[in-house]
């Protein structure tokens, strides 16, 4: 029975082995060029500033007349009766008449206290604030899908090393059931030997089920635009001379997170422009061009006409003076002013908490830098360790345990090894997200 559960985990081992032989192979660029064009975070945020843009794109609009056209064509037909002062009597029955008017009406704001100014500009501001709002999402989903690309990779990185130390435990159980053959081992020592091997066996499975996993995240982040089966690079490239002042420098002027608030301020600031535009009297220009023609049938009282035409144009200005709405336009003033106060503590929280986010983070970056140092040269010192308990082991002078001491060594040190170069690009992402510079 335990034969055919190895049997089964080898034959399961091996073919996850050789479904990763052929898979196309896709790279970070191609992953982060997927989720650029198809991230569904991405592409909701384009579509808000889209939506800023057309109204700047129209901005202008507001500078211009409205100019407005009416037509109205009637058809009567009445019964009439009047009684004249002098005692007489008109009457007639259906009474046909027809009327026909048309109008062109132009209205046109010269002046309404700079408030069409303050519109513009606050229009301009909220398209840029889209703009803002866009190349924040596209840093922290680029953040995001590198993080996962290359946990994918660590745990790459961690079946690889399963599977190096899964040949010191196939040495062992070979050795065991040699010495066993001779007399000079112990059953006891084989069958660790084994359920070692096959703790490693049912690791590396569950590293392969967590690597499929891992990939569909990334995939989903991409909106499934990678191929259903693909396989990630090897290794994870590091920036290991990253300093804080490169970090620091200019970061007001390339953080997305702070220019969006700074934004925020000058369109509050606009807001407020805008309101005090309601203080100030209106002037308009004022022109129409009318067109009226009645035509009669037939008439009841002598001095109605039974045909007239009236056409022409006028022009003229009109000036609307606020004197009192209820102290709204007051109200609206002194909200904006507190809207003002409010972006502008704001802002100056968000340099603060993105300043200590640069400190921490680049903390852990010197961190993570040294403990990958350190664990480079570990690594090193476990697999000669683990060697020469291995011939210790081999010639007779030292016990499993020894070796199998000197095994969990080496897979501790792998452990840490990995995780260091993958903490190490996480710090290395996040100042790069923070700065605002993960994408150029």
């Amino acid at each position: 029975m335990l034969a055919k559960r190895i049997g089964g985990l080898i034959l399961a081992i091996s073919l996850a082995t050789n479904s990763t032989i052929g898979q196309q192979v896709v790279n970070l660029e191609d992953a982060i060029g997927a989720a650029l064009q198809n991230n569904y975070d991405i592409l909701l945020v384009r579509n808000d500033s889209a939506s800023a843009a057309l109204d700047k794109s129209y901005i202008y609009g507001a500078f211009l007349p409205t100019l407005n056209g009416t037509a109205t064509r009637l058809w009567n037909a009445n019964n009439q009766k009047q009684k004249l002062a002098d005692g007489s009597e008109r009457e007639a029955n259906n009474v046909k008449s027809n009327n026909l008017a048309a109008s062109l009406l132009l209205n046109w704001t010269l002046f309404n206290g700079f408030k069409m100014f303050a519109t513009k500009t606050k229009v301009e501001q909220m398209a840029q604030l889209g703009e803002l709002s866009v190349k924040n999402q596209v840093v922290n989903t680029v953040a995001d899908i590198v993080n996962n690309y290359y946990l994918v990779v660590r745990q790459k990185q961690q079946l690889k090393a399963i599977q190096d130390q899964m040949s010191i435990s196939e040495e062992r159980v070979k050795l065991a059931e040699r010495k066993l053959s001779v007399g000079l081992g112990t059953r006891p020592e084989l069958l660790q030997a084994r359920l070692d091997l096959n703790a490693q066996k049912a690791q590396t499975l569950q590293q392969e089920s967590l690597i499929s996993q891992l990939k569909e995240q990334l995939n989903q982040k991409t909106g499934l635009q990678l191929p259903p089966i693909f396989d990630v690079s090897d290794s994870i490239p590091l920036h290991l001379s990253l300093q804080m002042e490169d970090i620091q420098k200019d970061i007001e002027q390339s953080s997305p997170t702070l220019l969006m608030a700074q934004k925020n301020l000058d369109i509050s600031k606009s807001i407020l422009r805008e309101n005090k535009g309601d203080l100030w009297p209106v002037i308009s220009f004022n022109s129409a061009y009318n067109f009226t023609r009645n035509d009669n049938k037939t008439v009841v009282n002598p001095f109605v006409p039974l045909f007239s035409l009236n056409k022409g144009y006028n022009f003229g200005f009109t000036a609307s003076i606020p004197i009192l709405n209820n102290m709204n336009t007051r109200r609206l003033i002194n909200q904006a002013k507190l809207g003002i106060s409010y972006q502008t503590v704001y802002l100056q929280q968000q340099k603060t908490a993105v300043n200590v986010s640069v400190r921490i983070a680049y903390m852990n970056y010197q961190y993570a830098v040294s403990a990958l140092k350190l664990e480079d040269e570990n690594i090193q010192l476990a697999k000669d360790n683990v060697m020469i308990a291995l011939e210790r082991f081999k010639q007779g002078v030292s016990t499993y345990l020894e070796l199998r001491e000197a095994q969990k060594s080496l897979e501790d040190a792998y452990d840490r090894l990995i995780a260091a170069r993958y903490n190490t690009k996480l710090s290395e992402v996040e100042l790069l997200r923070l700065k605002g510079e993960l994408v150029k």
